[in-house]
Order: C-alpha cells, then structure tokens, then sequence
C-alpha cells in the first residue's frame, strides 16, 4: 500500500485527508512513478475548494511532481526503470507516494536539475515560459507590470524577463517581499495597499503605460491592470488568488483603448507532447542561463494541510515542495 493526500469534499485545508490508496500496475503507454518531491500551487486550492470542480470524488489532489520510473508498461520505448522524470497539468493526483502516468506527460529530467527543484518549476516555470513567449511574446526593450512578483511564478518571470531585456515592474504585499522581487533582478516594485499601483506606473512609464499586464490575483488588481495598459496594450489575466474578478462590459475595452483580454491556462499550451517538451526544454535552458529556483519552504507529504494554510496566508515566498 502507499499513500496519498484526498479529499472527499471541497472546503479548507482541513478536508485534506492522508489515507492509505491501491496503485495498480502500469497499462500500455503508462509507467508507475515512484514519486519524490511534489509542487504546491494555488491551483490545488483552487481544487480543494470547489473554485475550479474536478470531475469526481474522493480525488487525490496536485498538479506536478517528480520522480523516478519503477516500471513500464507495454509499447513504452521512451522510458525506463531508474529514469529520473518530471509533470505538470495533467490530472491531479501529485500528492502521492507513487501513481500511475502516461508516459506521454512525462518530461526526462536533465542531470542538472534536481528532483526537488523539479517539483518547484515544472507548474510555475512552464506558465511564465508560455505567458512571456505565447500568450504576449515580450521583446528587448519592453516594459511589464507583473502582479505578485515574489510568488513562485513572480520570481521565475522576474528573472526570465530580464533574460529577455525587458524592464519589469512587480507588485508585492511587503517590504520584505519587495526587497526578495529587487533581488532576483525586478527594477521597481509596488507594495500595494501602500502604494497606488496607477500612479506608480505611470510614473515610472513617463504616463505611457505597459504594454502588458500579467494578472494572477484576479479581483483585487483587475481595475488597476486594465488603469496601468497603454493603448492597444493586453491583459493577461491568469489567476484569481483574492477572488475571480467582477463581470465587466466589453465596452470597456474600447473606451480604454482598444485592449486585448485573455485569460489562457497552462493545459492548453501543452496540449501535445511536442507542445510540453519544447516548454520544458526552454525552461531547462534558461535554469543554464542562470535562472534559479528558489524554494524557501518544504512540508512532509503529510502535511499538506499546513502547507495549504500558509499559501493561502500569504506566508510563503518563492515555491514550495511537498516531500513523500
């Protein structure tokens, strides 16, 4: 038997339950994956809460981890036993012991990433590579406003970005998490509730605005995201950690001049297996070029609870591992 984190019903991190679970053996295409380190992400609690229905319970919940090959199933040639691999956005069920996956949607791990650095990119990493290459390719020169940059998303983006040869504005809740954004290469942060978001902005633009904005805070940013684009600018709303958004008229993006809205998700940029190698192969690429990963927090697998609370606190900075 192994074990693994469930829940039954949505609700708090209370319903998060540690229970006992069969793996069966791996059908054609499918491996069993011993797993060693798992991601923590909002789009778990999102999952546990009911904000984003899964299709049944009792489920395991989590969207990546990593891991080794304990065995193969029929018509696998691409993997084998002791290979070290990694996921992201496949169907939850990260926080296990062991499970079963499509060896499709496994990614070979290169020596120089560890299993638990992994686990803390593969979800984060992947989204900042398709918002900031896909959704609004940023070019050299660019100016962007990028919310919650001390986030584990943030802090990726942050550094990519600069990579890139754009000029980066972030949003945090505090000094401390402002002096971390500074730190990993952010040019100027906003500590919001403190500072007014628009008018720093427009500051810092010479009143031109960006000309893209990524969102993952939802509610309590949209007003001043849509405020900060320059015209023909675009809103990249990709999150909702303090709630979705209000309802809006479309006029409005006309009378704001003539903006562009999208709200992308990472499953649909990876859709395919060339789609999700050539995303994690540019993530790999840029942790050469020099990219870190910082992970300032691990929890046992057992208790995910604890984990989930502190996210949801805002207590955490950077990324966090969940460890079997």
């Amino acid at each position: 038997m192994t074990h693994a984190i469930r829940i039954h019903e949505h609700g708090g991190p209370d319903v998060l339950r540690w229970e006992e679970v069969d793996v069966d053996v791996p059908g054609p295409g499918e491996v069993r994956l011993r797993q060693t380190a798992a991601g923590l992400n909002f789009l778990d609690v999102y999952h546990r809460n009911g904000a984003y229905k899964l299709p049944q319970l009792p489920t395991a919940l989590g969207m990546e981890a990593a891991g080794v090959v304990e065995e193969v199933g029929e018509g696998v040639d691409d993997l084998k036993l002791g290979d070290r691999v990694a996921y992201a956005g496949y169907m939850p069920g990260a926080y296990a012991e062991e499970r079963i996956m499509p060896a499709e949607r496994l990614v070979p791990l290169p020596d120089f990433i560890d299993d638990q650095q992994a686990a803390a990119m593969m979800l984060q990493g992947m989204t900042v590579e398709y918002l900031i290459s896909r959704t609004f390719p940023v070019q050299a020169g660019q100016t962007v406003l990028f919310h919650a940059i001390a986030g584990g998303v943030g802090l990726i983006a942050c550094q990519w970005l600069k990579q890139l040869g754009a000029l980066v504005i972030g949003t945090a809740g505090s000094d401390e998490k402002a002096e971390l954004a500074h730190s990993h290469g952010c040019d100027h942060v906003i500590v919001y509730g403190r500072e007014n978001i628009v008018e720093r902005v427009n500051e810092i633009t010479d009143g031109a605005g960006v000309p893209v904005v990524y969102d993952s805070v939802g509610k309590d940013t949209w007003d001043a995201s849509i405020e900060s684009l320059q015209s023909r600018g675009t809103m990249v709303s990709f999150g909702a950690a303090s709630g979705v958004p209000d309802d809006f008229s479309v006029n409005q993006l006309q009378f704001k001049g003539s903006l562009y809205v999208t709200r992308p998700t990472l499953l649909h940029y990876i859709a395919n297996r060339s789609d999700l190698l050539g995303s994690a192969n540019a993530l790999f690429n840029a942790v050469e070029n020099g990219l870190t990963v910082d992970i300032n927090q691990t929890f046992s697998l057992e208790a995910t609870a604890e984990a989930h609370r502190a996210l949801e606190a805002r207590e955490t900075t950077g990324s966090t591992v969940l460890l079997p």
